[in-house]
């Protein structure tokens, strides 16, 4: 006899299995724990076999003769139902190991010894965001370049057109590592080159005329909070890194002797050095007096096993009246590069070198953090003397100088 829904429902636990059968080979397996279990006996190339169809009440009376009549199916047809869920099983395993997500976090993992931790953090919040919830589950090698474009064009939607040309490089380095791992064979984001709006050109709010160049440095001058915060705002236009570089400074990189500050670029993990100017070398000094035996030129007010917080120089410059419009902690940066690069004497390269970019030698090879030490030895102390004369207002003509 045929079950029924309350013949189901209620089927009561006994001191040992048994089983209630609804017919076509299907029934239902009750556990002394109360477990309800459908299953599907048949016989395939003459062996009798068993295949579980789920649990009630999960999977209903009316779902199992479903999934029974579909099994019963592949039997007319000669196909074992046991194998070919082993086997579609299988193919779903290879599928996910092989998804978008999957090969992504595996790229993500073996790159991330090159990585500043806090990049890798980054990225993959980028993907889990915007990647991963509309096409991190398909196979990478499915994955048609229309259908990353729907993902990037969402992210353009929002008004992100950085963040979308982002997400298309980041998605071009996973593409190329499934191809080199034998998992695609072309990277679809690269034929997306064009295919997003043009970037919005960014430009960090920088002091460029030497008239206010001078205002600018007697105001940093004039700010009478902490003598650390003060000491960052002083020495940030005499070595022009990256704000990020200059608050995680330590006093292990910097010899006050030779003049010399040596420490690893974040943004490319290289090894770079900052000649130090006489009047860098004093400000150092001074510091040195304060917190010389700790780990940070510029520690944090709050607690010296961390540096400054990246708003403390912002919010010392707006203290001291100058806006945000005007200048930035990457401003310095363009300021030494846009009035250095007019310069004769001051070569192209050593500038760019100085700033820490890209830079190659005549041979195509990238210079090491010693090249053109001399010279630019002599570039950064005249600059730091041309910014003396102009804060004391000697001077506001060009600067000159001479380092073949």
């Amino acid at each position: 006899m045929a079950l029924t829904d309350t013949a189901t429902r209620n089927a009561k636990t006994a001191g040992n299995p048994y089983s209630l059968a609804d017919g076509g080979g299907l029934s239902l397996r009750i556990q002394p724990n109360g477990g309800k279990w459908w299953r599907f006996r048949y016989r395939f190339d003459g062996k009798a076999k068993m295949l579980s169809l789920g649990i009630y009440p999960d999977v209903t009376l009316k779902d199992a003769r479903v999934r029974r009549d579909a099994a019963r199916k592949m039997l007319a047809d000669g196909i074992d139902p046991g194998v070919h869920r082993k086997e579609a099983k299988a193919e779903r395993a290879i599928r996910a190991a092989n998804s978008l997500e999957a090969v992504t976090r595996e790229w993500a993992e073996k790159m991330a010894a090159s990585w500043v931790p806090a990049y890798g953090q980054r990225l993959l919040r980028r993907f889990e965001r915007d990647i991963f919830p509309l096409i991190g589950a398909k196979p990478i090698s499915e994955i048609k370049p229309v259908e990353l474009l729907a993902v990037l064009r969402k992210i353009e939607a929002r008004g992100a057109i950085e963040t979308a040309h982002r997400a298309r490089g980041d998605c071009g380095q996973v593409f190329r590592y499934a191809i080199a791992t034998g998992r695609a064979e072309r990277d679809v984001a690269g034929d997306l080159r064009g295919a997003l709006e043009p970037k919005q050109t960014k430009h960090f709010a920088s002091v460029t005329e030497p008239t206010k160049v001078a205002e600018l440095l007697r105001a940093l001058d004039g700010y009478r909070g902490s003598p650390v915060v003060l000491g960052a705002m002083r020495l940030a236009p005499l070595v022009f890194v990256r704000p990020g570089e200059l608050r995680h400074a330590q006093w292990k990189d910097i010899d006050l002797e030779t003049g010399e500050w040596r420490y690893t670029v974040t943004k490319t993990k290289t090894d770079h050095l900052v000649p130090l100017a006489s009047q860098a070398v004093a400000i150092l000094q001074d510091l040195h007096l304060l917190n010389g035996t700790g780990r940070y030129v510029f520690p944090s007010a709050r607690s010296t096993g961390r540096p400054m917080s990246d708003n403390a120089v912002l919010a010392a410059m707006r203290r001291s009246g100058i806006p945000a419009d005007e200048m930035t902690g990457h401003g310095f940066r363009a300021m030494a590069r846009t009035i250095l690069d007019e310069v004769p004497g001051f070569r192209p390269d050593f500038i760019e070198h100085q700033l820490a970019h890209a830079v190659r030698d005549p041979n195509g090879r990238a210079y090491n953090r010693t090249a053109h030490l001399a010279q630019r030895k002599k570039m950064m102390q005249a600059w730091a003397d041309y910014l003396d004369k102009l804060k004391s207002g000697a001077v506001v003509m060009p600067l000159h100088g001479n380092t073949e």
